[in-house]
């Protein structure tokens, strides 16, 4: 039978010094088998046992009907380093060689086609299931050689569909014991030392592991060929997986700060951007043309397209013929803001696995949502005419503004969380212990870095970003507006203030602001304690810094306050991690913080807290600083509507009076204290002249006879009478002496309870500015 082309197969260019072992262009690797190869191998099935005991040597001049198989599978046994005078190794050697063989037969093909399933459906997953696919006394030992020869002749390396194996064992009998010790004694110690500095606490065996995979995959047993290229894809490797790819990214660092490599790039979280679909394509490259273009953060950015594609499945659905910005009138944009405004969740939306689950689907969009919608909207034509790619038809800024029925539903609206419940992750940050950690393993965080974060979670009133950047060294101390040094081994001032340093955050550059010396205590007793870690990228700055809250050589992610953080604080609180307003999520602490500094007893002012929260104007502060009710009753009643328009005067009754009968005959009873004598007028707030007395006949002075008795006795009862007020009385007792000197002009010719004017008494009336009180 003809033999059919070999196809090519991808191996590693040698490394200098070292070659690798088997040269596959010396060997005929079509993978059709001739009718007379299916029958030899058929028999040679039949007579594996045989085979196995009779100790035949593994030569192809013994095998010439088969010969081609035969003869790279002796060079592979050959080629591996173990000693030829071991009598087991060799059995275990020719009987995995047997096996590559029977399965040959069983396939139809030739090893050198096998895919990677191929063989691992022939290694198994461990030696047991191996012993139970080959029975009688292979046993085990025989995988370990069937797994070097999947390596050196079918280039698999799919490790992780293999199970437990000594990669150790394979590496040293692959690329020799000599090469392999030495790479593992030359870099093992010296990573396990930069490592520990970081924070790892990965053992010498572990990282042992770890470097015979990378070995393995990179197929060269010299560190030299470790390069920055080799890594990027051994760390793209599949089999970098679980446990092993984590470590991996730590051994990557830990090269690179030894400078055998680059240092390897951020963790990727997805592919990219998905595809825009069911849009039309013209739409999809415009809106990709704009992404490409806008220099919005790259989050942001994705937003955008998410609802530049919902726009774009819009006028797929209701316009077919509108595909591109510069087609768009002034009345397409009215459709739009009216589509907008009667959208409701999941509307023209492109879905992906997961995604059906939400809850809201089908309900109306927030007031938020649309003005959020159709301000993205605005933004992307104001672009595309400033940049010139279309013509000015209409003014982005009317055709698409939000609508007022929507901006009247908008407003600040901060989610505070409740008092008690924040005392209660107040007292739970504040109490944290080991046990309260989220993991009990040695991968988990140290309890100083925990415990800091989580204090400036609870107390500094800052963004979840803004804390994970946070820098080394944030942390200062005045006293007396004098910085305490450093070095200084005072013990700090009971007054000292704390101050922390904000990198530059999402609206504004760096800044300072005080905190509670709590905070400053954890996060120096963290800084004191934190292993030495390198420099890594800000992300927003373009600067390598030492950032604060780094373990591992890696930044604490921002999402690890809401994932980890507040999950441990309400387990240990025993509070549930919703309220009536939602999740409690690291952005609200941010808004219940600044409503409390907002409506303290000494509260700080609007601009005050502007600059502590480093927001650009008082509008954004006021999205997140609401005054609480109790706030504002206490201003209300501190403001005196209601003493304002009614005043108390002190009223004198004679029980003697009252009890005896002389009241229901006409005896005066009620003695209105005026302050230099009294009105005895039954009605007194009804009373013209009650602010201003003309001394009628009810009137009697305190210097009188009359009045020395009245005070003289006993039965007496001192009440407090309301009295309503006119604005010229109101005006009298605010403003002063000019307003007083007018209602006594006007009082002048008024009837007082005698029947007589002021006037015509011929007595001036006396302005009655007693020591009236609020009620």
């Amino acid at each position: 039978m003809t033999a059919l082309p070999s196809p090519a197969i991808t191996t590693a260019t040698p490394a200098p010094g070292w070659g690798w072992p088997i040269n596959p262009d010396r060997y005929q690797r079509h993978g059709r088998l001739t009718t007379e190869e299916i029958e030899r191998l058929s028999t040679f099935a039949d007579d594996f046992d045989q085979f196995r005991c009779s100790g035949t040597t593994l030569d192809a001049a013994a095998w010439p009907d088969i010969g081609r198989l035969v003869r790279p599978l002796a060079d592979a046994s050959a080629a591996l380093r173990w000693s030829r005078d071991d009598r087991h190794q060799r059995r275990f050697a020719r009987d995995a060689a047997g096996i590559v063989l029977v399965r040959c037969g069983t396939l139809g093909r030739a090893f050198w086609q096998w895919s990677t399933q191929d063989w691992a459906d022939l290694i198994q997953t461990e030696g047991a299931a191996f012993r139970r696919a080959w029975p009688g006394q292979i046993g085990p030992n025989a995988r370990p050689f069937v797994i070097a020869y999947a390596y050196l002749l079918g280039d698999f390396v799919a490790f992780g569909r293999l199970g437990g194996f000594k990669r150790l064992a394979l590496a040293r009998r692959v690329f020799g014991p000599d090469l392999v010790d030495d790479a593992v004694h030359r870099i093992v110690h010296r990573i396990c030392q930069v490592l520990s500095e970081w924070g790892y606490h990965r053992g010498a065996d572990h990282l042992t592991l770890v470097i015979c995979q990378m070995l393995l995959l990179n197929r060269s047993p010299l560190l030299e060929d470790l390069s920055t290229d080799a890594l990027i894809r051994i760390r793209a490797d599949p089999a970098m997986t679980g446990n092993l790819a984590k470590d991996f990214y730590g051994i990557h660092r830990a090269l690179a700060a030894l400078g055998y490599a680059e240092p390897p790039s951020a963790p990727k979280h997805g592919d990219g951007p998905v595809t825009i679909e069911g849009t039309a394509v013209t739409w999809a490259e415009w809106v990709d043309r704009w992404a490409a273009t806008s220099t919005l953060t790259p989050k942001v950015r994705a937003g955008y397209r998410s609802v530049l594609a919902k726009l774009g499945r819009w006028l797929a659905a209701e316009h077919p013929d509108i595909v591109e910005p510069a087609q768009w009138n002034r009345q397409l944009c009215a459709s739009w803001v009216a589509a907008v405004d009667r959208m409701t969740v999941g509307d023209y939306t492109q879905w992906t696995d997961g995604m059906r689950s939400q809850n809201r689907l089908g309900q109306p969009l927030a007031p938020q949502t649309k003005s959020g919608y159709l301000g993205m909207t605005r933004t992307f034509f104001r672009d595309c005419q400033e940049w010139e790619w279309i013509p000015r038809r209409f003014d982005p800024i009317q055709a698409l503004g939000t609508p007022r029925s929507v901006r009247a539903l908008l407003g600040p609206d901060p989610r505070v969380i409740a008092d008690d419940i924040w005392a209660k992750l107040l007292w739970a940050g504040l109490s944290i212990e080991p046990a309260d950690l989220p993991t009990a393993d040695g991968r988990t965080y140290p309890m100083e870095l925990i415990r800091a974060i989580t204090l400036t979670w609870l107390f500094a009133g800052q963004r979840s970003d803004e804390i994970a950047r946070l820098r080394v060294g944030c942390i200062r101390w005045q006293h007396n507006g004098m910085p305490i040094p450093g070095d200084s081994a005072e013990v700090l001032a009971r007054d000292a203030v704390c101050l922390l340093d904000i990198p530059i955050h999402k609206t504004g550059t760096a800044f300072t602001k005080p905190v509670d010396p709590l905070l400053g205590q954890a996060i120096e007793t963290w800084q004191a304690l934190r292993s030495r870690q390198p420099a890594v990228l800000d992300p927003k700055t373009g600067e390598h810094v030492h950032f604060l809250f780094a373990h591992r050589a890696r930044r604490v992610a921002k999402q690890y306050i809401n994932n980890t953080i507040i999950p441990m604080l309400c387990r240990r609180a025993a509070i549930p991690n919703a309220d009536v307003r939602g999740t409690i999520t690291s952005h609200r602490a941010r808004s219940t913080i600044a409503s409390q500094l907002y409506n303290a007893k000494e509260p700080m002012t609007l601009f005050e807290l502007q600059e502590w929260l480093g927001h650009r104007t008082p509008d954004a502060t006021q999205r997140y600083a609401r005054i609480t009710p109790n706030t504002l009753a206490r201003a209300y009643s501190d403001a005196g509507y209601f003493a304002r328009n009614v005043r108390t005067i002190e009223v004198l009754v004679d029980r003697d009076a009252v009890t005896s009968g002389a009241a229901a005959a006409g005896e005066p009873w009620q003695y209105f204290d005026l302050g230099h004598g009294y009105c005895t007028y039954s009605f007194f707030e009804q009373c013209p002249h009650r602010m201003a007395c003309a001394r009628c006949d009810f009137y009697t002075p305190k210097a009188s006879s009359k009045a020395q008795i009245l005070e003289a006795k006993d039965n007496l009862q001192r009440m407090l009478s309301s009295i309503p007020l006119t604005d010229d009385e109101r005006a009298a007792v605010d403003d002063g002496q000019t307003a007083l000197d007018q209602l006594l002009e006007r009082l002048t010719d008024i009837t007082t309870p005698a029947g007589q004017t002021p006037r015509e008494i011929g007595i001036s009336p006396t302005a009655t500015l007693l020591p009236i009180t609020p009620i």
